[in-house]
This record gives C-alpha cells, structure tokens and sequence, in this order.
C-alpha cells in the first residue's frame, strides 16, 4: 500500500521565524523518520508530504496516495487541525485519525465541553472570555483556572493559570487574549488527581491502552500540566501507572467521550478529578502526537507492554477496517 505522510515540521517555521512555543504541537524530524521506518516495516511503500502547502501542490500535480497518515496540526485559524483532513475529504482519499468535524471540534475547548454536556459527560463549569470586558462577566467560585481556547501542548498554561482573586483573573486573561489572540476558556479549578487515557480503535470497537496519572515533581511547576513541564517532562513530571476506582472511572469517561464525540483510530483523553474525587474531561485529543518517546500516547503504551510498532499496527487496523481497505 501507498501511504503518504502529512505533517508539520517544527524545523521549517522555526526557519521561517515562528518561535518554540508557537510551533511547540509541531513535530521534529525524529518523529518523521520513526513514522516513515515503522510503516516501511510492515512493507508499505511511504511517501513523506509534508504539510498543507506541500499537500496542496502534489494534488494539484496529480498525486494520489492509498492511504494517507496524517497528523498535521496546521498552523493558521481555530480549526486548522481540520484543514488537512477536509482537502482529503475533498479528493476521497483516505486518511488515519479523525476527521473535520471533531478535529475542528476538539480543538476549541468550549465548543467541545457544550457536546461533553450534552452527553452526560462530567466536565468544569465555563465562562468563554472573548474580550477584557467579558472577564467582569465571570460569576464562578475561585479558584479558577483559564487557558486558551483552542491551544495544545499545553500552549499558554504555566503557574499563573491557577486564579484565586479578581485582579488575577483580570491579569491573567487580559494577557492571554493579547498574547494567543484568541478566547480564553476560564473554568472551575480541579484539585485532585491528574490522569491521562490512551484509547485506540473506533466506535464501539474503541478500547483503552492504559491509564498513567500525571505526577508533577517538586521542580514543576505547580498545579497543572502546563507547557514547561510538558516541554521538560523527563525532570519535571512522572507517568504512573495505575488502575485504583478512580482510574477506573476516568477509563470509562474517557471511552464515552471517545465514543460520543466519533474520534477514530487512536487518541487520548485528559482527565482531572475534582474536590470529590470524581474525575472530569478537560481536553479530547484525537490527533495525539506519537514520537516513540516524548509523546503520551506512546508512553502510556509503554508503561502497558505495547511496543511503537504494535501501537502503529493498531492505528493501521482501525482504518483500514473502517475504510474497508483490506
């Protein structure tokens, strides 16, 4: 099979003089040549795109692929996850991983937690702050805790994130509506334990790879699985394996979301339990990053037995059976 792959490389806008922290869901070269190597060794003959604009060319050339495996971030507007997989849309070829719809979805949090809702879903109470004047409109206990709306990887969270009074409610969002130029989601804070859920498959044949819980360490930064711990995991944060109630719960609510939402072939969901121990959705991430060692998704795998080359092998069953190409 011909499989194309369609990413963002950090390396080229870091050329073109984006920083660290705007390319930081961009993914380095490494993580390339581990996709290309893990999908020649199940003898699939690869082809490395690139991203949008590269994309773009080749279909205008007449390119074609029979599968493309996708997992380009895009790098302009609220729902530029989505733009790679609707121009495959668009040409009917097949892709891995979610399509338009929940990948535009997904990436704004409050568009995500009105459907988590909807649902039955446990998730923080919300304020949507579009400009300095909505943050007077903020009516929700402290603490609180305030992100951008449609950022990844821990994008704009740090220490600050965590707001206990008005004035630094008023500072915090003030900065990040200037900063991300974006809304900011401003919800109830969670002060119990932090897990993550690595799930692969679609619809009802979804499962659960594992469950780790995020531990930060002394040197972290305290409170949240904010950018720069995510950025320096290996000294500021521990994966855990666990598999207590608690777990248990976050496991289940995850599988719903996934299944509720419609992510497909593999993902990961972030979970928080709140002052009661019950644990609550924060973000769905259906275009999970997958470097063989940075990535959570592969370090969940990891902590359960599953090697990179399994995991590969079941993203590739997943499509493959939902887009009947065996």
């Amino acid at each position: 099979m011909k499989i194309g792959i369609t990413y963002d490389l950090r390396e080229d806008y870091l050329k073109l003089g984006y920083s660290e922290e705007d390319t930081a869901e961009f993914d380095r070269m490494d993580t390339i040549e581990s996709i290309d190597t893990t999908l020649r060794e199940f003898n699939h003959q690869t082809d490395r795109i690139g991203n949008i604009w590269n994309l773009t060319r080749r279909l205008n050339d007449g390119d074609r692929w029979d599968l493309v495996f996708n997992i380009a971030e895009g790098l302009h507007g609220i729902a530029r996850e989505a733009q790679v997989p609707a121009l495959l849309d668009a040409y009917n070829i097949p892709y891995t991983f979610s399509d338009p719809l929940i990948t535009a979805l997904t990436l704004h949090k409050g568009m995500t937690k009105r459907v988590l809702r909807d649902l039955g879903i446990a998730t923080p109470a919300f304020i949507e702050v579009h400009s300095d004047a909505d943050i007077q409109k903020v009516n929700l206990p402290f603490p609180l805790f305030a992100k951008p709306i449609a950022e990844g990887t821990g994008k704009g969270i740090t220490e600050k994130s965590i707001i206990d009074t008005a004035t630094e409610l008023f500072e915090t969002c003030s900065r990040l509506l200037k900063e991300f130029q974006q809304p900011v989601l401003v919800e109830s804070y969670l002060p119990g334990r932090e897990f993550t859920v690595g799930i692969v498959g679609t619809g009802s044949k979804a499962r659960s790879v594992g469950v780790v819980e995020i531990i930060l360490n002394r040197n972290a930064e305290p409170g949240a699985y904010s950018y720069e711990n995510k950025e320096n995991y290996e000294t500021k944060v521990d994966y855990l394996r666990v598999n207590d109630v608690t777990a248990q719960q976050a496991e289940e609510i995850a599988l719903a979301a996934w299944r509720g939402i419609g992510c497909r072939d593999a993902g990961r969901i972030d979970l928080r339990a709140d002052a009661n121990g019950v644990p609550n959705l924060m973000e769905i991430n259906p275009l999970a990053g997958i470097n063989p060692v940075r990535s959570d998704l592969v370090i969940i795998c990891k902590q359960y037995g599953i090697s990179y080359k399994q995991l590969f092998q079941m993203i590739l069953d997943s499509a493959s059976e939902r887009l009947n190409l065996n």
